[in-house]
């Protein structure tokens, strides 16, 4: 299962993930007893010897059926897309996922089983013809699993993408939280809870089914022998006369524009440049004390990447207010206490946490235990890195432009600076542009110049000279003060 990239967990999940994790293999995800149960799931030991097996389900003639394709790559996107199809179909006799794929995003598939067990209507996993990684934790979700001829299902253990791009293993600690989720997504539906575990971690040993070393992965005729499927079929018209189900009407499930939408904002690279686009909007803001431009797309990227995330549920109203509160106090740095200094860092250290947030997918206190926590800190702190590497080339391509000027103040003599020599501009007149308090920004002869106070509170719109100099900023006091 891929484990790069992860994106989500809120606060509100920080407060639960232990009431979760304590009772996880008894009830997470579990449906309520129901009286009516038709009992339609076999003995975990069942040997199905015919190619037919019937899984009745007590329905009416032209009953829905949704019918969902799990293919590609499993993502955040597509695990948006499954929650909303179940969601919208409580009434449908059953939902048959038509799954073909090698794996995935382990929050994604976690998403998705989470949906599964808590689907109201019957859950039908047609494997047709390989259920890999996240798709076997997608598959034993569900109620039935049925298979085609040359099927196969398990390898489910999860990895990550190393610095030069390559598949490595992830710690034991992530194994043995995925390990946990499979045992239990499979006892959850009277199936063999080791030998989903066997298909995490190749250290599972069971005998006349897996040595010691390596991972489980079961084709059709072994799944059937061993319980984990319950039927064999070569199409959609056959799983249809395995649940007895007379002329169904069949509902094919279409992702709407929000969720392609959301698919391509979530996925690694995009996601990744509007972090650094954002970043380089709110360095832009900092630097300047102005709303322009740059600042205007920095924000329009970030909301982008927030929304992208909302919609497949990895934002909550938790990440969002921090982000809003955050953005609130950078703006308070550039326009009401410029030059102070707290409000900015703290605003930015806001945006930073709700970002961390956004990237994470999993329970907080098993992201931290797994170092998944730090894989989000670390994308973020590369993103603001990019976006540093982003400003220095958009200086030196547009430092003469008039775009460019805003930015950047320049020197014929000394290059690109921040500000210029004060050679020339002590006991010059101006005018205070922000409040400086003590530092803020002035204007001398229409050109703005990074200021301090020399001692005391300079209101805008102040008149002051300039005195002296300190490092890049000019100092001043107000006019016919001595």
């Amino acid at each position: 299962m891929r484990w790069a990239q992860y994106p989500r967990l809120s606060f509100r999940g920080f407060l639960i993930a232990s009431v979760i994790l304590c009772t996880a293999q008894a009830t997470l995800g579990q449906k309520p007893d129901d009286d009516d149960d038709p009992g339609y799931r076999p003995q975990p030991s069942a040997n199905v010897q015919s190619d037919v097996q019937a899984l009745p389900i007590d329905a009416p003639a032209g009953s829905k059926v949704v019918v969902i394709a799990i293919d590609r790559t499993v993502e955040l996107g597509l695990a948006a897309f499954v929650r909303r199809e179940i969601e919208t179909h409580p009434d449908a006799a059953a939902i048959v996922l038509e799954v073909n794929t090698l794996g995935g995003r382990v929050d994604a598939a976690i998403q998705i089983r989470d949906a599964l067990l808590e689907a109201k209507p019957r859950t039908v996993a047609f494997i047709h013809p390989r259920a890999i990684s996240a798709g076997a934790l997608i598959s034993l979700a569900c109620d039935n699993v049925i298979m085609t001829e040359g099927g196969t299902i398990g390898a489910a253990t999860p990895i990550q993408a190393g610095p030069g791009g390559q598949a490595d293993a992830v710690g034991e600690k992530m194994v043995s939280y995925m390990r946990t989720e499979m045992r239990a997504t499979a006892e959850a539906n009277g199936r063999r809870g080791d030998i989903a575990e066997a298909m995490v971690d190749n250290e599972v040993v069971i005998q006349g089914i897996v040595d010691a070393g390596k991972l489980l992965t079961l084709d059709t005729d072994q799944a059937l022998k061993l319980g984990m499927a319950d039927g064999k079929a070569a199409n959609l018209d056959e799983v249809m006369a395995m649940l007895t189900l007379e002329n169904p009407t069949i509902e094919k499930g279409e992702l709407n524009w929000g969720e392609e939408i959301a698919r391509w904002l979530t996925e690694p690279t995009i996601s990744g440049l509007l972090l650094s686009v954002g970043m380089l909007g709110l360095m832009v803001a900092f630097y300047t004390r102005t709303v322009g431009a740059f600042t205007v797309v920095g924000f329009v990227s970030l909301a982008m990447f927030f929304g992208g995330h909302a919609v497949v549920h990895l934002v909550g109203w938790e990440e969002a207010l921090l982000f809003i509160a955050g953005v609130a106090l950078v703006v308070v740095e550039i326009f009401f206490v410029p030059g102070l200094g707290v409000p900015g860092v703290l605003g930015l250290v806001f945006v930073i946490a709700a970002l961390v947030l956004a990237l994470i997918g999993i329970p907080l206190d098993v992201s931290f235990e797994t170092g998944v926590l730090a894989d989000a800190m670390t994308r973020v702190l590369l993103s603001l890195l990019g976006a540093f590497v982003l400003a220095l080339v958009v200086m030196r391509l547009f430092s003469r432009t008039a775009m460019g000027q805003a930015l950047v103040l320049q020197d014929a003599e000394t290059g690109f600076l921040s500000a210029p020599s004060a050679s020339d501009l002590v006991g010059q007149a101006g005018e205070a542009l922000t409040d400086l308090r003590p530092g803020g920004k002035i204007i001398i002869d229409g050109e703005r110049h990074e200021a301090t106070s020399e001692r005391e509170f300079i209101a805008r719109g102040t008149k002051v000279v300039v005195i002296g100099k300190e490092g890049p900023e000019l100092v001043v006091r107000p006019a016919g003060v001595k």
